[in-house]
């Protein structure tokens, strides 16, 4: 049994609603923001570390956060039509088996069922039960053979809203020391990035029902990584350059 299957069952007096897990929003979110974030602060890391004065690296924050943040939409767009694209197609191909061959169909539909652990008799009946409509059955082909809802697909827009939403936001942290001309600002930078990776770490975490520490170190380490290389990157190549 799984740690956020654990959890729930320990929450026994809470009532239990099912969340959205398939709205096209989280992962786009998640990833945005992550990704703004290791970003920003790999980039900020990078030209700070090469010695680049203030304004440089606001205008390198800045090109980076606008790029990110409309290449991230554009990368989720694409990416839902297309898999959305793909479904369609799919049901297009299984909407021509049953023309030509809804015996074959519902049989293979029946064959299904007796997989899962259903008698044989009740499967068959089942099946030519569903077969009546051959609008539902086709659904019911489309979800048993590659276990996607045709009426349940991910919105476009929202993955690519959540995206540039989530990709802005993380991106623009690291930049806020230098944007109110804070002192020490790189070192603010990092360290406010180091805090929101930990944090945004844990919440997902916490979101899945996962330790929120264990969370929070998986995300920070990783970030760190990222951004202490393109520091090193900076440091020597700024050295070298100079």
């Amino acid at each position: 049994m799984g740690r956020a299957a654990r959890a729930l069952l320990g929450a026994r007096h809470r009532p239990l609603v099912h969340r959205d897990v398939s709205g096209g929003w989280l992962r786009p979110a998640v990833f945005g923001a992550m990704d703004g974030l290791v970003t920003n602060a790999s980039l900020i890391a990078g030209v700070g570390g090469g010695g680049a004065p203030n304004h440089t690296i606001v205008l390198t924050g800045l090109a980076g956060l606008i790029a990110g943040a409309f290449s991230m939409a554009t990368g989720e767009y694409i990416s839902v039509c297309s898999q959305n694209e793909l479904t369609e197609a799919e049901v297009a191909v299984e909407q021509l088996q049953h023309w030509r061959n809804p015996q074959g169909e519902e049989r293979e539909l029946a064959a299904a069922y007796v997989k899962r652990g259903v008698a044989p008799e009740l499967a068959e009946a089942v099946a030519q039960q569903i077969s009546v409509d051959p609008k539902e059955a086709v659904k019911v082909h489309i979800r048993e053979e590659l276990g996607i809802d045709p009426d349940d697909l991910p919105s476009p827009w929202t993955a690519a809203g959540a995206s540039f939403a989530s990709f802005t936001v993380g991106a623009l942290l690291p930049l806020l020391p230098y944007l109110f001309g804070a002192p020490a600002a790189l070192l603010m930078a990092l360290v406010l990035a180091a805090v929101a990776l930990f944090a945004g770490g844990a919440s997902v975490a916490q979101l899945t029902g996962r330790p929120p520490l264990q969370g929070g170190l998986r995300q920070f380490s990783l970030g760190a990584l990222a951004t202490g290389m393109t520091f090193l990157v900076g440091l020597l190549v700024g050295a070298h350059v100079s």
